[in-house]
């Protein structure tokens, strides 16, 4: 089976034929701005550069909330004029046949159950920590959609105050954690905005309220996401994730907010398949 992955990111557009489950040819392009005709013209351009095809079906990870079959962008946090747009339509047609959309991090979920951190797995809760964040959760061996579509959205949890949210609300986790409000959070504090740099100086005490902040909120989130569903796993991937020495950082963290019974099974891992994880399991989208 050959099918090609698309992952839609807030800096970055993924894409990827991938052929049972392999990655055979991959092409990665700056994201042309957040606006739908844009954008989504960017994505039929890669679709057809990898052979998109009767033969060849394409699948797109959207970042952000979608109806509950998956025809319709409810709401993206970090895009503008996206909301109640019918992407799945409108990729469709500028590809010129039937795509397939998902939320971006159940695609990610999708992708390390095939064949990477949670392959074998039946129960696990992906993190992906990049612009936003985002999240799947794999139940009995299923995407948890939820009734209305909009489930498994760890960034929108309320473990914050007053911070602005890229939704529309406040004090979610994606406000605080999240490599936007990083940057700006950053910039507030005189530093300057370079998360890989900042992060070789977390321990300055200049850099470290910032991480201190961040990393506090996004172990409160991981805890409560355990306590509520009892995973064989929590994956972490995205950009942060990726940091020397970031879950030897969290992990305790995370412990210290768990219940006595959860701090001796918490599997707190990375993700295996980093950045393929997203193209990979919106490929599998494809699969019938």
């Amino acid at each position: 089976m050959r099918a090609i992955g698309i992952d839609l990111g807030g800096h970055k557009i993924a894409a990827a034929l991938v052929e049972d489950g392999r990655i055979v040819q991959r092409l990665t392009e700056p994201t042309p701005g957040r606006e739908p005709d844009d954008v989504t013209a960017q994505v039929a351009k890669m679709a057809g550069t990898l052979g998109a095809g009767p033969e060849c079906p394409v699948g797109v990870g959207i970042p952000g909330m979608l109806d509950t079959l998956r025809e319709t962008a409810l709401l993206l946090p970090n895009f503008s004029g996206w909301n109640n747009l019918p992407v799945r339509k409108i990729l469709s047609a500028k590809i010129g046949l039937p795509v397939e959309i998902e939320n971006d991090a159940n695609c990610h979920a999708l992708g390390e159950g095939w064949g990477g951190a949670a392959a074998g797995m039946t129960d696990y809760v992906l993190f992906t920590l990049g612009t936003g964040i985002g999240g799947g959760i794999v139940i009995n061996g299923r995407i948890l959609r939820g009734f209305h579509g909009m489930a498994g959205e760890p960034g929108h949890l309320a473990v914050g105050a007053g911070e602005p949210c890229g939704c529309g609300s406040h004090g979610h986790l994606e406000g605080i954690s999240g490599a936007d409000a990083l940057e700006r959070n950053a910039e507030s504090m005189g530093l300057q905005p370079d998360l890989k740099y900042l992060w070789t100086r977390r321990s300055d005490p200049s850099v470290a309220p910032l991480w201190d902040r961040a990393l506090d909120h996004l172990a409160k989130g991981i805890a409560s996401t355990v306590h509520l569903l009892d995973p064989q796993a929590v994956i972490l991937g995205g950009g942060l994730s990726r940091g020397e020495g970031f879950l030897d950082v969290l992990r305790p963290r995370v412990i210290d907010y768990l219940a006595s019974p959860f701090k001796k099974i918490l599997d707190l891992r990375l993700s295996l398949l980093g950045n393929d994880a997203a193209v990979i399991g919106a490929a599998a989208l494809t699969r019938k």
